[in-house]
């Protein structure tokens, strides 16, 4: 099973002809770069220009937006980057390759997201108090500008992988500076309409709330991989069930469901089937059922025997975990296992075999 040859070629698509067609691990190669450096050049031009007209125009608003359009190209940077890295074959004592630079990166900006929206809420606050004379016209025209270009960036993103959380972190970005843009276009309405400056600090406020809530997004959701926590919309719980409810099998010991990277769910486990079933023929019904119900293509699957007086082939009893070097023996087995391009390992070493 070891299409470690492959792997390098084929980067991130599908192990083996047994995988999902389309199934992408972390960021895939189908995200296609070329969309998401469109959307960066566009976003680091506009970012230039609302700076530049921010500092003339006196608008707190429209430099935090442009804090938050800096936040963006980095993470589609970062995404463009990754991609590449990501790209590469697991190999040395990296067993997983550098899929998790993706992670990484979603963490590293929504920290970012979370400081900035902290500055922009307190200069917000101070500027309602106190808020400087704002020119409503520099305004409303940029703001519309931008409107334009987040929907032009917005497009091209819309057409890349979103599967990975770098590149739905940055569309969701572009989304939040969109909204933010039309705020400030509201903002600047006002100015000029009723000459009340303090609507500039209001949207500014706007634009930091929304910051606040992706970058928490991004720092939970990057946190429950780093974690390993089980992926969203897998519950362990409903996968033993599954488990136990197939044909023959009698015990699911330290069963195990993380994620590598985005869109790169594993699973390992010790399982005990009768006697008298066909151990391996169980595990190629186990894997293709955990691929087809839960999207898991990544398994490792310890199949054993239980003997005829209700013991595995170790001797012990169904309902006791085994011992801590049993555990290690079996988590071992499921991350070695990525070390070469393994979809899952079947191997066996309990008496009698098969």
């Amino acid at each position: 099973m070891n299409d470690h040859a492959a792997h390098a070629d084929h980067g991130l698509e599908a192990h083996d002809s047994r995988s999902h067609a389309g199934h992408s691990h972390g960021v895939s190669k189908d995200a296609d770069r070329r969309f998401l450096t469109i959307a960066l050049a566009l976003i680091l031009g506009f970012m230039a220009v609302e700076v530049v007209v921010g500092a003339l125009a006196r608008s707190l608003a429209l430099i935090a937006d442009a804090g938050h359009m800096l936040t963006d190209a980095a993470a589609i940077g970062l995404a463009l980057g990754a991609m590449r890295l990501a790209a590469r074959p697991a190999k040395g004592a990296f067993t997983y390759g550098l899929k998790r630079v993706e992670i990484l990166s979603a963490q590293a900006n929504g920290l970012t997201l979370l400081v900035l929206s902290v500055v922009f809420i307190v200069e917000g606050v101070l500027r309602l108090i106190d808020p400087p004379a704002v020119r409503g016209g520099l305004v409303l025209g940029t703001a519309l500008f931008g409107i334009v270009v987040n929907l032009a960036a917005a497009y091209a993103l819309s057409k890349a992988n979103r599967q990975s959380m770098n590149v739905e972190g940055s569309f969701q970005h572009i989304l939040t500076d969109l909204y933010a843009f039309i705020a400030t276009a509201v903002a600047a309405g006002v100015i000029l309409t009723t000459g009340w400056d303090q609507a500039d600090p209001v949207a500014t406020l706007l634009v930091a709330g929304l910051m606040l809530k992706a970058g928490l997004g991004l720092v939970r959701e990057s946190g429950r991989v780093f974690l390993e926590a089980a992926p969203r919309g897998i519950d362990p719980d409903r996968v033993q069930a599954a488990i136990l409810a197939a044909p023959d099998v009698v015990g699911v010991h330290e069963l195990h469901v993380w994620e590598v990277s985005s869109g790169f769910p594993s699973l390992s486990a010790h399982v005990l089937v009768d006697t008298a079933c066909d151990c391996h023929g169980s595990r190629q019904d186990l894997e293709a059922m955990l691929a087809a119900t839960f999207g898991i293509d990544h398994t490792t699957l310890q199949v054993d025997h239980r003997d005829e007086h209700g013991h595995d082939d170790d001797g012990r009893n169904d309902g006791e975990l085994g011992t801590v070097a049993e555990a290690h023996r079996v988590m071992a087995r499921g991350h070695a296992g990525h070390a070469g391009d393994l979809r899952s390992t079947g191997d066996h070493d309990h008496p009698g075999g098969c």
